[in-house]
């Protein structure tokens, strides 16, 4: 069997699956179907400062080879994730990535200091948020707000920091490079597109929020081009995401120049889907003889 194990921020994971934040709330669930120990790591349901409700229902809704969510960082707090999640999942033998937003950079920064005092190996700072402070506007959409809202985190926190960057912008390079220079040690990306549908018969849009965030399978192609921009504009390790439903899609994000790669609504039609991922990925590397995963990172070449 091929080496799949990465390393990432000097942090080890045993192979570059990672289940998405919002996908995989902290794990319970998902143990009744399988050890969460084949993963190679887990990302937390984004958590604030504060427990959140979430929005009001409606708020998932199917597109064409995808789906739309507004569910509004429903979450129980950073405390509670503390006390009762936190413990549970550091007993599981995977790397674990504590996904955090807020709506300052204060709360932001805030929650990662809580987090500073725990085990947990990584954080990922959600900046797909909108900022109160200036009008709504979300923090990765800007380079100066995703600037300050990293470097508020990262004089929170010693511990590796994940930016976890939205696709809402004009160029996503110049967003990973703002927050590369204000201190962020990898980057995540992409987070979802904003999306809408509307009931035809009812004149409303699907969602009570009127727009979400658009994932699935339809997003790959957007996923992989901007994972290969941001690959080559920065120095620090870049995490794919978006619309990875199979092994092949995950190779193609790590040749795109991903070092890990995470999977989100492929596991609300396939339970299984990491599993099966690290499988297939397994099987491609030992069908080309390559004996480590690691070969493959960056490995495209552009005509």
């Amino acid at each position: 069997m091929a080496d799949l194990s990465v390393k990432i921020c000097g942090i080890d994971f045993k192979n570059p699956i990672i289940p998405a934040s919002g996908v995989f709330g902290y794990g319970r669930e998902y143990e009744e179907l399988f050890p969460l120990s084949k993963l190679g790591g887990i990302a937390t349901k984004g958590t604030t400062l504060h427990r959140r409700t979430g929005n009001l229902s409606p708020r998932i809704a199917e597109t064409p080879s995808g789906m739309l969510n507004s569910v509004g960082l429903q979450n129980p707090g950073i405390d509670h994730f503390i006390e009762c999640d936190l413990p549970y999942l550091l007993t599981k033998d995977v790397t674990i990535l504590a996904n955090i937003a807020g709506s300052t950079p204060e709360e932001c920064a805030i929650a990662a200091e809580k987090l500073e005092c725990t085990d947990v190996h990584m954080i990922e700072l959600n900046i797909s948020c909108p900022n109160v402070k200036q009008g709504g506007a979300a923090f990765g959409t800007n380079c100066d707000m995703a600037s300050e809202v990293t470097h508020r985190v990262r004089q929170a926190t010693s511990k590796p920091l994940i930016v976890k960057l939205s696709p809402n912008v004009t160029s996503i390079t110049d967003i990973a490079k703002a927050v590369e220079d204000a201190g962020a040690d990898a980057v995540s990306l992409i987070n979802t597109l904003l999306g809408m549908r509307i009931d035809i018969n009812t004149g409303r849009p699907v969602l009570r929020n009127n727009v979400g965030g658009m994932s699935g399978p339809a997003v790959l192609p957007v996923a992989v081009r901007m994972v290969w921009q941001t690959a080559n504009a920065v120095k620090i390790p870049v995490i794919g995401m978006g619309g990875v439903s199979s092994g092949a899609d995950a190779i193609e994000m790590m040749m795109a120049g991903a070092s890990a790669v995470q999977v989100g609504a492929a596991i609300f039609t396939d339970p299984f889907a990491p599993v099966r991922i690290i499988e297939e990925m397994n099987k491609f590397l030992d069908d080309k003889g390559i004996s480590s995963v690691n070969e493959i990172i960056g490995a495209v070449k552009p005509w």
